[in-house]
């Protein structure tokens, strides 16, 4: 599967087989990636107006950077599936020997790392996309501010999501060494998501003149 080949019905469907991927992992990613065009949204509504002139080399910038996370984004849908793809295929491992079950374990525990990696790295997607939506809600055009309101929840949902999956990964990996290190990332990422998001929401709403 690629999901950038398939329609969103398709995607939909895929997503709600029986089949285990896509699952919650990829489902982040592609709604991170959506969130990063409607950054874009919000900025090609901006670029170009006389009443914006003073903003638009800024909003230029963040469109390159919106632009890149929202293709990378894309690409996770598949590295995710891939990466769990390699944890199953771990399974199929002969373990009838002492040397065949230690290179299954050393196979499976390479497999979860990967696996821990690919919805890690969204999340580090999603958190830039959280702290772009504040200058891009406040400068942007006001007529599709709500835009960005909207990229906000959806970054930071799809950030929880990706990090809920981090997490049940570390559950099972033995490299006590690895699990430190990235649950001591997944703190930190929860708490400057929680305090960047609530800056940026608050920003917003200002502009808006409405709770979000």
């Amino acid at each position: 599967m690629q999901a950038r080949r398939l329609t969103t019905a398709e995607f939909l469907d895929a997503l709600a087989s029986g089949e285990p991927t896509p699952g919650g992992g990829g489902a982040a990613a592609l709604t991170a990636s959506q969130a990063a065009a409607l950054l874009g949204m919000v900025i090609n509504f901006t670029i170009g107006r006389a009443k914006y002139a003073e903003v638009e080399q800024e909003m230029r910038g963040y469109l390159a950077r919106t632009e890149v996370l929202r293709q990378t984004l894309l690409d996770q849908v598949d590295q995710d599936a891939a990466a769990f793809g390699g944890v199953a295929a771990t399974y199929a491992m002969p373990k009838s020997t002492d040397q065949e079950r230690t290179l299954r374990a050393e196979a499976l525990g390479k497999a979860l790392e990967q696996a821990t990696a690919v919805p890690q790295a969204v999340a580090e997607g999603c958190l830039e996309l959280i702290r772009l939506a504040e200058p891009i809600g406040i400068k942007g055009n006001r007529n599709v501010v709500s835009d960005a309101a909207t990229a906000l929840h959806l970054a930071y949902g799809a950030l929880r999501s990706a990090l809920l999956n981090v997490r049940v990964n570390l559950k099972s990996i033995q490299d006590t060494g690895f699990v430190a290190e990235h649950s001591a990332r997944v703190a930190t990422l929860l708490g400057e998501a929680e305090k960047d998001r609530r800056r940026a929401q608050q920003a917003i709403e200002r502009t808006l003149g409405v709770p979000l």
